[in-house]
């Protein structure tokens, strides 16, 4: 027992002799803790690359492929993307990774330099002409309610979309005193305050197959979605045309199914392609919005009132939470003033209108 005590003594005093030693392994420890531990730049790979991914698809959106109509689903919500960049931020602060700050800047950048000019108000004072175009919906509880507040919305032009056999008369009471004149081709029709003239339906290829050509003229007006008529102005002829192009679904099994939308599209570019007139309005629900791939012959020729004269997005479906401007009033050869949403109606659309000069 003699000769354990005094060996234990003997090291306690060796280590006391020896103080520098165990600092030497600690500073060995404390340096091995500071190399192999992630600094702020090595922090938040993941982070990093979901953003770079994230600016990445909206700076590259026309290179992604429209099968089963995908590239028009990622252009359609394109301005929602923008939500995310708050949610990788705030990761990006709790993990303090300064890589995936920095990764931030490439959808931040793309993203205010797409949209940063709608968060503005660009309207002004003034112009010479205002136009409204309204989906009214089919399904509309309240069709005389709706008349009663486009009637009232001061509008000089009015382009109303759905019309159905049953709401028909119920609009041409309503609107009546307040427009001489209209016309109606199938669902879509146009009111005015100004002499019409030049009225004609404008064929958007909802009839596409072999069966098309079998169908009689009167049926394929029933059902008609668009026209095309002379607005006789003081400063001269404005050609308005109206439309309501097929609508899209979304399917399990096709994706985002688009074709009757995009081959309306279409030939509504053709139609205004060959219009002698140069000062067009186009009104109405296209079921998409502008940065949409489908609508490039559109906006080859024609602006959008909301994006030169409005004031924010203009979101206008549906009413209870828009999420996306599909109504529509894109214009040429005139100068567009102001844009802005009428309240709600019964619809699940709201009202559009824009103010346009000479």
């Amino acid at each position: 027992m003699t000769r354990v005590d005094t060996a234990e003594a003997e090291q306690r005093e060796a280590g006391r002799r020896d103080p520098g030693s165990r600092t030497w392994r600690a500073g060995i420890r404390r340096a091995i803790r500071i190399v192999f531990r992630p600094g702020p730049w090595k922090r938040g790979p993941v982070l990093a690359a979901l953003a770079l991914l994230l600016g990445l698809l909206m700076l590259l959106h026309a290179q992604i492929t429209d099968r089963g109509g995908l590239g028009s689903l990622v252009e359609t919500f394109r301005p929602w993307f923008g939500l995310f960049i708050p949610v990788l931020l705030a990761g990006a602060l709790w993990r303090r990774s300064a890589s995936a700050v920095a990764a931030l800047l490439l959808p931040v950048t793309v993203w205010l330099n797409l949209f940063g000019g709608l968060l503005g108000d660009k309207s002004h004072s003034g112009g010479d002409l205002t136009v409204a175009s309204h989906n009214v919906g089919a399904d509309n509880p309240d069709p005389a309610g709706t008349a009663r507040d486009l009637a009232a919305s001061g509008a000089d032009v009015l382009a109303l979309e759905e019309i159905t056999p049953q709401s028909k008369p119920l609009y041409e009471k309503g609107l009546a005193r307040a427009y001489p004149y209209h016309t109606v081709q199938g669902t879509v029709g146009l009111w005015s305050k100004l002499p019409l003239s030049d009225t004609e339906p404008v064929d958007i290829k909802m009839d596409y197959g072999p069966l098309a050509d079998t169908k009689p003229v009167d049926m394929k007006m029933a059902y008609s979605r668009a026209l095309r008529s002379t607005v006789a102005t003081d400063q001269g002829p404005l050609a308005v045309y109206v439309a309501h192009l097929g609508s899209v679904r979304v399917f399990p099994r096709n994706g985002f199914w688009t074709d009757s939308r995009d081959r309306g599209a279409k030939a509504l570019a053709e139609a205004v392609a060959t219009e002698p007139n140069e000062r067009v309005v186009l009104l109405g629900d296209l079921n998409g919005t502008m940065d949409d791939r489908a609508f490039d012959g559109i906006t080859s020729q024609l602006h959008s009132v909301q994006d030169k004269a409005g004031d924010g997005f203009g979101f206008s479906w549906p009413t209870k939470f828009p999420v996306a401007r599909i109504d529509q009033i894109l214009v040429r050869g005139v100068e567009p003033t102001s844009a802005w949403s009428l309240p709600a109606t019964g619809s699940d659309h709201l009202p559009v209108a824009a103010g346009i000069s000479w």
